[in-house]
């Protein structure tokens, strides 16, 4: 039985990804710790500095720092593994396919015919944990990334910046600066540098294959740390809009998705770009 199943790896690293994408969105959908639920932090408004504190005389919750950083770690498993997906799955194809001296030194099972692929339990296996390893990488960059957040997060909280209960700004000046930050990043060579490597997943594996199961999650490092320069100011768009809005968090997942699997995906992010420059002007207007 273990054998049909490390045979049909590619399934089972799928449906493994499947439901950590799933548990991430339902501890999201349950307040993900801080205290209350995630609808009733999702209030929308393109200028919330404008808007009177929801819920006046509620204290609002204390919430560890740890806590904090579960949370923003979470949120970007349930809204960046979609997108890192295609990724993972091409490696377990190539790390299937790859002879055994893959794992002992050989750069060249990145371009290994797809075809010659061992039915060895063993190389399986070696094949799905690998996988695993590289997706650990991955979600390593992201969990560094919800530190420095939850940092931020705490920051501005104690200088009154953002709501102490649904998370998001009460100042016009940090929603500019942010947004419109968040527009420059878009439009810039940097981001679309970034992007081009998220694009391209064969391209990556081509490029910067590294046998054995340290070099999996070095890859997974790697191309985590490209996805984090691609998307870090859209989920810093979070601090103005409410660290725990779902709508925002549903809005912002979609655009990642089409920025990183659509053909016009290099357009929508400029456009994208466009847009939150003027949002972040219009906030300074109001």
């Amino acid at each position: 039985m273990l054998e049909k199943i490390l045979r049909n790896g590619r399934a089972l690293v799928g449906a493994a990804l499947a439901v950590l994408i799933a548990l991430a969105w339902s501890y999201l959908w349950q307040g993900a710790g801080m205290g209350m639920s995630a609808l009733e932090m999702t209030i929308l408004a393109l200028f919330p500095h404008a808007q009177p504190e929801p819920m006046p005389g509620m204290d609002a919750p204390v919430i560890a720092y740890s806590t904090a950083v579960a949370m923003w770690w979470v949120m970007m498993i349930a809204m960046m593994v979609p997108g890192a997906t295609p990724l993972i799955l091409l490696y377990e194809k190539v790390a299937r396919s790859a002879p055994r001296r893959a794992d002992e030194g050989s750069t060249a099972a990145a371009t290994a015919p797809s075809g010659a692929v061992s039915n060895a339990p063993d190389l399986a296996g070696t094949a799905v944990l690998n996988t695993l390893l590289l997706a650990a990488g991955y979600l390593a960059c992201w969990l560094a990334f919800a530190v420095a957040a939850a940092g931020l997060q705490f920051a501005f909280q104690r200088r009154g910046l953002i709501s102490p209960m649904v998370l998001w700004s009460r100042s016009a000046v940090l929603s500019a600066a942010v947004l419109i930050g968040a527009g420059l990043w878009q439009l810039s060579p940097l981001k679309h540098a970034c992007l081009r490597h998220c694009r391209g997943p064969i391209h990556f594996l081509t490029r910067r294959y590294r046998p054995g199961p340290t070099g999996a999650f070095v890859m997974g490092l790697e191309h985590g740390a490209w996805c984090v320069g691609c998307c870090w100011t859209l989920m810093a768009v979070l601090f103005v809009a409410g660290v725990m809005n779902l709508a925002w968090i549903a809005l912002l997942t979609v655009l990642v998705l089409i920025e990183k699997l659509a053909p016009a995906g290099p357009i929508v992010s400029r456009i994208t770009g466009a847009l939150l420059i003027a949002w972040g002007v219009a906030t300074l207007l109001v």
